[in-house]
């Protein structure tokens, strides 16, 4: 089943105006709109949230904006400055989640994620991820996915929260209460249909389609039909001319996967050899098969290091074809490097007698198209005294980081993601538990050594600013060994609850 992701930027002129302005830009509470003329007119093109909220709308009269709000700051719109914008940000959303994306309008993007969202750890976390985005540059944005296009941009526009995930098949019945202007309809038309009673996207889809189609035409009933999935949308994906791609326009359609193995071969092996040229390795490439009846198949694989090598693109690529759905045939493919890096090549072995370096880049890259990229990471230290600020995760090939962890005291091999609460019996203030319940089981401790004090990070936190930690090793009975600590030194409420923790786990 498809899924697309509609992006929704209401006030994308107005936010783009003020990243411009940057330190000098008024405070978000000033209304801002942008305006321009439409023929004779000198309409409102583009409202900020705070002139929204103070009545103003887009395509208000200039004029009576300026009456309404006394010192309203107007700036003349850049139409074909947003439209640049809006394909630069198409292209970096390309080359970060889906390899089919699209501007939407002058106010949106949309995005066909089927199959792509589980690398990003789901549709709610992919979702959340691009929000955050947003809220970073400060760019107002709401976002949806839903089962079609129309779904989705309905939802993002008129939806109740800023991020919607609406579940697979449930299209019909969490838009039956979205108003006609959802629709994409033309103005007059909606305008006409309101006239007639008709409020709610239920209320339409529930009336004969004939009547319906005869007054208003088949836009009526194409764009229903888009919203509820019964008829496909394409999305023309954006491109930049800086991609390196190739293709191949067959004259017959293709549909057999063996076949279709043979093509994305020979693709590949045109595509390394422009890379070749270039001195460049691919680290993210898009197949693009185009079917006859005009709807687009994509598969995405990344590497993790610049690659060049045909037989590795080709069997990367290889495992994915079962995901493509050849319809009635393919009549086009295109490989695309979209993530293209400077290729170096390198000496394996200096000698004959030299053993070459092991190269696991192969391997790292055949799992972390199959689980996601993000699912694949290495433990790396970091500085600070608190264990569970101590580490950080990093891509499985990035570079050795020189930092290493304290070697004067053992840590756990396991650490658990926070510290989680356990009772205990221990002699206040420097003793070792005699017996701790942890997850509802108690053990009594055979050895243990510590106290381990670690202070709070004061220069960074001032609630650290006397905090204190005792660790302490202590081995059960049957063997096992945990890393228990105190909170606080054991005599001052000041340094800590004086409650206990389990924090990690020996090998």
């Amino acid at each position: 089943m498809q899924r697309v992701v509609s992006l929704f930027l209401p006030t994308w002129s107005t936010d783009r105006y003020r990243r411009k302005l940057a330190n000098f830009a008024p405070p978000p509470e000033a209304p801002i709109v942008m305006v321009g003329r439409d023929g004779s007119r000198r309409v409102v093109l583009g409202a900020d949230r705070a002139a929204r909220m103070a009545g103003l709308s887009v395509g208000m009269a200039a004029s009576q904006a300026q009456a309404m709000i006394p010192g309203l700051l107007m700036q003349e719109a850049d139409p074909v400055g947003d439209s640049e914008g809006l394909e630069r940000l198409a292209l970096w959303a390309l080359k970060r989640y889906s390899p089919i994306v699209a501007v939407d309008g002058s106010d949106g993007i949309v995005i066909d994620t089927t199959g792509a969202d589980h690398l990003h750890g789901g549709e709610a976390s992919m979702l959340a991820e691009l929000a955050e985005r947003f809220a970073i540059s400060a760019t107002t944005a709401r976002v949806a996915v839903a089962d079609s296009w129309g779904a989705a941009h309905a939802v993002a526009r008129f939806g109740r929260t800023p991020i919607t995930v609406i579940p697979k098949g449930e299209t019909g019945r969490q838009l039956a209460h979205f108003p006609i202007a959802s629709l994409r309809l033309p103005a007059d038309m909606a305008e006409r249909l309101k006239v007639l009673g008709f409020d709610t996207i239920g209320e339409l889809a529930a009336q004969p389609r004939a009547p319906l189609a005869l007054r208003f035409g088949p836009e009526l009933g194409r764009r229903l039909d888009q919203m509820f999935g019964r008829q496909r949308e394409p999305i023309d994906p954006v491109r930049s001319p800086d991609i390196i791609e190739v293709r191949r326009v067959f004259a017959e359609p293709i549909s057999a996967a063996e076949t279709i193995a043979r093509y994305v071969t020979q693709l590949a092996a045109d595509l390394c050899t422009r890379l070749e040229e270039k001195s460049l390795g691919a680290k993210r490439l898009d197949l693009l098969c185009h079917r006859v009846d005009s709807e687009l198949q994509a598969v995405r694989v990344g590497t993790s290091l610049p690659v060049r090598d045909p037989k590795r693109i080709a069997r990367l690529l290889s495992d994915k074809i079962e995901t493509i759905d050849p319809g009635f045939g393919i009549e086009l493919m295109v490989l695309t490097a979209v993530m293209a890096e400077p290729f170096a090549t390198r000496q394996m072995a200096s000698v004959l007698i030299e053993d070459s370096e092991a190269d696991v880049s192969d391997l790292v890259d055949t799992i972390g198209n199959r689980i996601g990229a993000d699912h694949m990471f290495r433990i790396a230290p970091v500085a600070s005294d608190v264990p569970e600020r101590s580490v950080h995760r990093i891509p499985a090939l990035a570079p050795d980081d020189p930092g290493t962890w304290p070697l004067h005291w053992p840590r756990p091999s396991r650490l658990l993601p926070s510290p989680e609460p356990v009772e205990t019996v221990a002699l206040l203030p420097d003793h070792p538990p005699v017996s701790f319940t942890w997850r509802g089981i108690r053990r009594r401790v055979k050895r243990a050594d510590g106290p381990e004090r670690v202070f709070g990070e004061w220069w960074k936190r001032d609630a650290e600013l006397t905090t204190a930690r005792d660790y302490f090793q202590v081995e059960d009975e049957a063997g096992s060994r945990y890393w228990l600590f105190r909170a606080g030194d054991g005599q001052d409420m000041a340094t800590g609850s004086q409650r206990w923790f389990m924090h990690g786990i020996f090998g």
